[in-house]
């Protein structure tokens, strides 16, 4: 039974999505602030983290700070009630794997939790990598993209987001495609994905506006440059 830790400062909040979990047979665990969710981190077998980013004691990007210098391998959907770009740009650059906002449907909340998991039990039974394209060599165990000599630490969704796109060089993939492949659910969140993709671009390109291995299709999704251009 997976191990889920609520996070967040509404105690009615935290009833609303334990109850929904556990209707999912999930065995949840609660802090009320981000020093008990360190705590509860540090006693427990945590799988997932579903993590309030404004609380009284503190705001929630701490806590990702915290986790993502101790652990690469707790999976975090961020909620906020904060829907600023930036504020995504943020949360996801510092590691959470999934970002919603408030109010949320508590279904879809179970549905996200339970992709993220299969994400992560279909990357562990995985064997380790390096994919190469052109200047590019991607380290699939390490989370390390080397771009002609320059390393870059990633995060594992930006890591699965380059896996895909250099496994499938000069093919056009959909928004639709690629987020269900990624993030393995139907509630597809296009601020999310350009989020990533923006951040993928400033590693890749020398200028984001003169793209040559990550293109946006109009309309349709992206093509990524076996030949780098």
């Amino acid at each position: 039974m997976s191990q889920i830790l609520i996070v967040d400062d509404e105690p009615t909040i935290r009833e609303l999505i334990r109850i929904h979990l556990e209707r999912a047979d999930m065995e949840i665990i609660e802090a009320e602030s981000g020093r008990q969710a360190i705590e509860r981190i540090q006693e427990h077998p945590i799988e997932l983290m579903i993590l309030d980013l404004m609380m009284d004691d503190g705001n929630g990007f701490e806590v990702l700070h915290y986790l993502r210098k101790t652990s690469s391998q707790l999976l975090v959907i961020a909620l906020s009630a904060r829907r600023e770009v930036q504020d995504k740009v943020d949360t996801l650059g510092l590691g959470a794997d999934d970002y919603i906002t408030k109010p949320f449907s508590p279904m879809e909340l179970v549905a996200r939790v339970q992709a993220q998991l299969r994400r992560y039990n279909s990357l562990t039974s995985q064997q380790s990598e390096l994919i190469r394209l052109n200047n590019l060599v991607l380290d699939v165990d390490n989370l390390v993209l080397d771009n002609d000599g320059v390393q870059h630490q990633l995060t594992e969704i930006e890591c699965e987001l380059l896996q895909l796109f250099m496994t499938n060089p000069d093919r056009t993939l959909t928004r639709k495609h690629i987020y269900q492949h990624i993030w393995k659910h139907e509630n597809i969140d296009n601020n999310n994905l350009n989020v990533f993709i923006n951040r993928l671009r400033t590693m890749l390109e020398d200028t984001a506006d003169s793209p040559i291995h990550l293109h946006s299709i109009r309309g349709i999704g992206y093509r990524f440059s076996g030949d780098g251009r």
